[in-house]
């Protein structure tokens, strides 16, 4: 069974970005960098929300276009229209059940990317296997929760910890989804 992990950045009062989406305070240099781009490289599929995939248009992505060439590209938004020659997959309903058929074939891991409204769905659902946070020295004063709407309390067992020179601490964490 293939495992999801919700691999991003969060402030230490638990945003993963600011007022109006602000990501400008996250250390963007570093061995925690280095560490996520090669946990990246060993995706092959990645999960997102509709605000998260069009976050990635301020960069410069294209509608349409998949933000990481190397992954298949799962949408979940009952409203976004896309151009029909897109390169990514827009999933509309039976949200749960389409992860959990994404999980259960074959393939490598899966990346959930972004998003806390998302995140606290499938969090809440018991479909996150993991969770890899680097943690920012910043206190931000408002902005995007690491798991927004939250339905349960989910117990944590730390997996590693590392302190790098940039100040970031990166955590990963297995999800118990009893």
């Amino acid at each position: 069974m293939r495992t999801i992990h919700y691999d991003v950045a969060m402030s230490l009062n638990g945003y993963i970005a600011g007022p109006d989406e602000d990501i400008s305070g996250f250390p963007a240099e570093g061995g925690h960098l280095d560490a996520y781009l090669k946990r990246l490289a060993g995706y092959d599929t990645v999960l997102m929300g509709r605000s998260t995939y069009e976050f990635g248009f301020r960069f410069g992505l294209q509608p349409g276009q998949r933000a990481y060439p190397h992954m298949h590209h799962y949408i979940f938004s009952r409203t976004l229209e896309l151009p029909a020659d897109c390169d990514v997959d827009i999933v509309r309903d039976d949200w749960i059940d389409r992860v959990r058929s994404l999980k259960s074939a074959a393939g490598g891991d899966i990346y959930l990317c972004g998003g806390g409204q998302f995140a606290g769905f499938l969090v809440s659902h018991g479909l996150v296997d993991r969770l890899h946070l680097k943690l920012a020295p910043i206190l931000l004063p408002g902005g995007v929760r690491l798991c927004e709407h939250l339905g349960r309390q989910v117990d944590l067992e730390p997996v590693s910890i590392v302190q790098h020179a940039s100040h970031v601490v990166t955590m990963e964490y297995a999800l118990d989804n009893r």
